[in-house]
């Protein structure tokens, strides 16, 4: 279980309450409001689900079901560097299942998890859209393509 100080606690619930004031409550709102918290906090902690929950009056398992469904939205802290990670087929055949490799063994973590010294979280995700350039991983929405394996230890460095 993830405790908060009081400090943390205030600061999720003046972003919900700043968000809901400019999406307002209705249900129509769940997503850009998950959104926007998930955007302003890096995540949807639960103290905001329960505080968006209330406010919109909304049983608590929809809005965790709506924020842990979709991948824009995360419902854990993510890592100082958010690495993506082109499993798509295009970047599959031009090496892709070598590169997913390396790069699980260099980070010590697998794709959904955040290391340990919150420095790296890693997402697989389909199509990134330079399949010419692959195989691909975006860091911090920086685009690394066309690079070797022997590269790869370099690249993340440039992120520590």
């Amino acid at each position: 279980m993830v405790t908060m100080d009081r400090t943390e606690d205030a600061q999720v619930s003046s972003v919900v309450q700043e968000t809901l004031q400019i999406h307002g409550t209705s249900r129509e709102e769940l997503i850009p409001v998950l959104s926007e918290i998930n955007d302003k906090l890096g995540h949807v902690p639960t103290s905001a689900m329960v505080d968006v929950s209330k406010a919109m009056r909304l049983p608590i398992g929809e809005v965790y079901s709506v924020a842990s469904f979709y991948k824009m939205l995360r419902i854990q802290p993510r890592g100082k560097n958010l690495v993506l990670f082109c499993e798509s087929a295009p970047c599959h055949v031009m090496g892709g299942k070598a590169m997913y490799e390396k790069l699980v063994a260099e980070l010590g973590i697998q794709p959904g998890e955040t290391s340990a010294d919150g420095m790296w979280t890693l997402v697989a995700t389909s199509c990134i859209g330079v399949c010419s350039d692959g195989p691909v991983i975006v860091i911090n929405d920086n685009i690394h393509g066309n690079f070797s394996l022997d590269e790869l230890p370099g690249i993340l460095t440039k992120y520590k």
